[in-house]
């Protein structure tokens, strides 16, 4: 079977191109180990919250005054998506020069293999 063919014979679009190719998997590996952790970070964050007040009583002692700790990890919530938005914001534009100089590289090649 010759490069550039599906397994049933018929040529493969620049797309699929594009997306077997190694600067792009690369691109994805990227994505990946930047997109996952921050998710994970996210989801252990904002479930810790409902979590930790329902099951426990460790946010409900007093903070400062009569302001206990729930109240400044509901806030934190909020500080904290605002940074990870602004974060991937930042990333996701590195992210997208690469995917556009993919892009170019194979339409230079007029979606040829080379």
């Amino acid at each position: 079977m010759g490069e550039g063919r599906h397994h049933d014979g018929k040529e493969k679009n620049k797309f699929e191109k594009v997306v077997e190719s190694k600067e792009f998997k690369e691109l994805m590996d990227r994505k990946k180990k930047f997109i996952v952790p921050l998710t994970i970070f996210f989801l252990v964050f904002y479930f810790a919250l409902p979590i930790l007040t329902s099951y426990t009583k460790i946010l409900h002692q007093p903070a400062i005054g009569d302001i206990t700790w729930v109240w400044i990890f509901a806030l934190a919530q909020f500080i904290m998506t605002w940074t990870l938005v602004t974060i991937y914001m930042k990333k996701s534009a590195a992210f997208d020069m690469l995917a556009q100089k993919i892009v170019e590289e194979e339409v230079s090649k007029g979606g040829k293999e080379q």
